[in-house]
């Protein structure tokens, strides 16, 4: 433990170490484009290029419910329910007092002291509106009666959205040949993490990674990397077809904002997700950086023993309309969805909840705590600010004392300059 980690909290952080060249190439290849290294991004200095943390511990992903609800699943007082669907908020009046949800058997209905919505930035607001909270004049349409009027549930969309730069490899050190394609490789990374939890089959493979600023005046990391000795496409569904790495780059601070929308008042159905990827003129000229900073990443020394052909773009993608079709054509979500139900000033008309307890404004009785409720999408993944929201939310609950306020330095650039 030390000023920016703690030491025994229940959800286990493991550092990237992998093996493979291509890894430490990225790493070098980052230093010898100009930008800094960094022994901890989860530390001191986040900028840089360096070794990811990740969620695991003995060979197995370290989730919430791995971290906190399996070890007390056994408690008298805590009763957990699966395979049902919410299909709204119970309320008398402005109080809510249970969950109504749909089973195998029909609809049923369940009751507690206080509600604690946590569907995540879709579900979260879909189930909010399901129940009367929202825009009134876009509830009355449904004929849905409104419990609280409350603009902003929905609105405010906020995701990462990355792209993809494929490279191939003329050095057969890839993760190509973890596919059943090739059952003896399988079989033997399944063995090796069945009997010592480690190899392949006990990391996600983004073990490096980096957060860089693109252009100058900007203080704090626009852009963020990770990188996979592979090639996967379609979100991974689609294994790629030789020896090839690519890098996911990500702009941090999206201007684009999108929202989420009742299609029926059927819980069933989902609602209706407009992000709006890349219709601010920041968004799009940061993305085309994004491909030409990476290009100039996987075109330096440390890279070139390995590097083969452009996969993707590709050698025809060059001008800067090309790059923008591209990015429109082949962007995806890093699935950080957040902010539709944003927290704020009750001055403000489009905060849904109160920054002080996750209470939804003008209700009692109802607290939202997820990724939905910030007000802007953090500059990193969301897993971890996610659950220190819940357990700040745990905290206030509880009545617990704050912790007193962080002292540690923080990195801060000597110059704003570029360090491309």
């Amino acid at each position: 433990a030390n000023d920016y980690r703690g030491g025994d909290g229940p959800l286990h952080v493991f550092r990237g170490r992998s093996k493979n060249p291509l890894c430490q190439a990225f790493l070098d290849a980052g230093v010898q484009a100009g930008y800094p290294f960094s022994d901890d991004m989860n530390g001191y200095q986040q900028e840089g290029f360096g070794w990811m943390d990740m969620t695991i511990h003995n060979g197995k992903r370290c989730s919430a419910a791995a971290a906190y609800l399996h070890p007390i699943k056994s408690r008298p007082n805590l009763s957990t329910k699966t395979n049902i669907l919410a299909r709204r908020i119970l309320f008398e009046g402005k109080r809510a007092v249970g969950i109504e949800y749909l089973k195998d058997s029909g609809v049923q209905k369940v009751y507690g002291e206080e509600i604690i919505l946590s569907g995540g930035a879709v579900n979260s607001p879909q189930l909010l509106m399901l129940s009367g909270v929202g825009n009134a004049d876009e509830l009355c349409q449904l004929e849905i009666p409104v419990v609280q009027h409350l603009p902003g549930v929905g609105e405010n969309l906020q995701d990462h959205v990355e792209v993809l730069v494929q490279q191939e490899c003329k050095q057969p050190i890839t993760l190509y040949k973890a596919q059943w394609k090739y059952p003896h490789v399988m079989i033997r990374i399944g063995l090796e993490w069945f009997l010592r939890q480690t190899g392949d089959g006990a990391t996600n493979h983004f073990e490096t990674g980096a957060f860089i600023r693109s252009e100058p005046g900007i203080e704090h990391p626009n852009v963020q990397y990770h990188f996979l000795a592979s090639i996967i496409n379609n979100h991974g569904r689609v294994s790629g077809d030789r020896h090839a790495y690519q890098a996911h780059v990500q702009i941090l601070r999206p201007t684009s904002r999108g929202y989420i929308k009742l299609k029926s008042c059927d819980p069933r159905e989902h609602p209706r997700i407009v992000p709006n990827y890349l219709t601010t003129e920041q968004d799009i000229r940061e993305m085309r950086d994004c491909i030409k900073l990476t290009r100039e990443i996987f075109q330096q020394k440390a890279f070139d023993s390995y590097r083969g052909p452009e996969l993707t773009p590709g050698k025809d993608v060059q001008s800067d309309e090309e790059i923008d079709e591209y990015n429109r054509n082949m962007s995806e979500t890093a699935y950080h969805p957040s902010c539709t139900c944003k927290m704020g000033s009750e001055s403000d008309p489009m905060a849904v909840v109160d920054p002080t307890s996750s209470r939804v404004y003008g209700l009692e009785g109802l607290r939202v705590v997820d990724a939905s409720i910030m007000p802007s999408v953090v500059s990193g993944n969301l897993n971890a600010p996610t659950i220190m929201i819940a357990e700040k939310t745990a905290d206030i609950i509880i009545g617990n004392k704050p912790l007193p306020r962080a002292s540690a330095p923080v990195y801060k650039p000597k110059s704003l300059d570029s360090q491309r």
